[in-house]
């Protein structure tokens, strides 16, 4: 087995960081092949947390390479504050991270440009981190106004592409916000050029370094940002992220071959969660949704956002196990559920009459959902300490076995807890 992936199978935030870290020891690199500082993973090791946005969970294993490949959009002041918080707690990073050359690169302008987007926005808020992502992934794609990690150190190309840049960018945000205060070239091009110096040790051509990885019979890990249900191309679009946050997404974020991944995993919460705009067909306005975000500590490791709660969605789970290809599932979150009496899971849909267990295209279609609900008993235990499949409640191995049937995957591990130990490896 050449690599391993972890994709998320909702709308993102499904602890696939506690996972990552996890499966750690049976890598040799991890890679991030997507997405940007929108994202967050909280991993709790040797009685610490640790919340990471851009560095892949593996930093925290001091034997392990981690990658931030080619398809990650990259604000250097982040990373580098990142970087700085690891650094204060376990040493350097030098010969333990690596930063791709091809990677695109958020400047001020992104930032400015989707907080103003999103503000004059006519419909339902997409709910953006507002750092830039989408807006620079745009530019990726426009190619015009886009500048990549190894621009940087191309002194008098970065200048002229940073005024330019500027120049254009001016009127466009000056057209979409009179009162913004026009951004300075020259001023960007020294604070970025000095990003560019630190940053320098760590940044490579992550492609050839991934292949000759492989020639070496090296094993990766590759670490998905967001959900499935957020990818651009298959998601709840528009209410989606910029990338191809399912498991579509890691030969085109990386270079390398899906056919070297042996394992893919799948992750997904006991229940179901989203943040931002957009139909969320099991979502609980209630006491019992509250209780779950309270429980679960249901608020963003990046922005802070609190959560949107409800039901395990087995259809759009079931989607995004499929548009991912997985061959195992992991629950997580399970401990959160343990005080509540009954639990329903949502294992069709109706819409306009019909039964179906196909997941919508649209979102207009997704809006009118009404979910055909199981319900379940419930456990009232506190299964924290549990270790071993036998010593879980026989109501919630029945609440597990039944997310496996809906989904259509066997579950392979069950998290019962945020440190590494709080885990199940399901059946074995």
């Amino acid at each position: 087995m050449s690599a391993t992936s972890v994709i998320g199978l909702q709308w993102g935030d499904e602890a696939k960081g506690k996972i990552v870290d996890l499966l750690t020891e049976e890598h040799d690199l991890v890679v991030r092949y997507q997405g940007g500082n929108n994202a967050g993973h909280t991993v709790v090791a040797d009685g610490e947390t640790y919340k990471l946005s851009l560095i892949p969970s593996g930093i925290l294993h001091d034997s392990v390479i981690s990658v931030i490949a080619t398809g990650v959009v990259i604000h250097p002041q982040a990373l580098l504050k990142e970087i700085d918080g690891i650094v204060a707690r376990r040493g350097a990073v030098e010969g333990r991270l690596l930063i791709s050359d091809r990677a695109h690169v958020i400047f001020p302008w992104h930032m400015l440009e989707e907080a103003a987007l999103e503000k004059n926005r006519r419909d339902e808020a997409i709910g953006t981190t507002k750092r830039g992502i989408g807006t620079c992934y745009r530019d990726k794609a426009g190619r015009t106004h886009a500048i990549r990690v190894g621009d940087m150190y191309r002194s008098e190309t970065f200048r002229s592409r940073i005024g330019e840049i500027v120049e254009f960018k001016n009127i466009v945000l000056k057209a979409i916000n009179p009162d913004v205060e026009p951004l300075d070239a020259d001023a960007i091009f020294e604070e970025y050029s000095e990003y560019a110096r630190r940053l320098k040790p760590l940044v490579i051509d992550t492609t050839a370094y991934l292949h000759h990885a492989l020639d070496e019979g090296k094993r990766l890990l590759f670490e998905g940002a967001q959900g499935s249900l957020l990818d651009l191309d298959h998601g709840t679009y528009p209410f989606v992220t910029s990338s191809n946050s399912s498991g579509c997404g890691v030969h085109s974020g990386s270079g390398v071959s899906e056919r070297v991944i042996g394992r893919m995993l799948g992750v997904a919460k006991a229940y179901t969660t989203r943040v931002g705009g957009g139909p969320f067909p099991t979502e609980l306005d209630d006491e019992i949704g509250q209780h779950i975000r309270d429980t679960g500590n249901e608020y963003g490791t990046v922005t802070g956002r609190p959560r949107r709660c409800g039901w395990f969605d087995g259809v759009a789970t079931r989607y995004g196990a499929r548009l991912s290809g997985v061959d195992g599932i992991v629950i997580a979150l399970l401990d959160v559920l343990s005080d509540l009496d009954e639990l329903k899971i949502c294992e069709a849909y109706e819409i306009d009459g019909e039964r179906t267990t196909d997941f919508p295209s649209h979102v207009d279609a997704l809006a009118k959902v009404k979910p055909i609900y199981r319900t379940l008993p419930g456990w009232k235990t506190d299964i924290t300490g549990v270790r071993k499949t036998e010593d879980l409640p026989a109501a919630a191995r029945g609440y597990i076995d039944t997310l496996a049937e809906i989904i259509g995957s066997p579950v392979h591990i069950v998290s019962v807890g945020p440190d590494r130990l709080q885990t199940i490896f399901y059946n074995k």
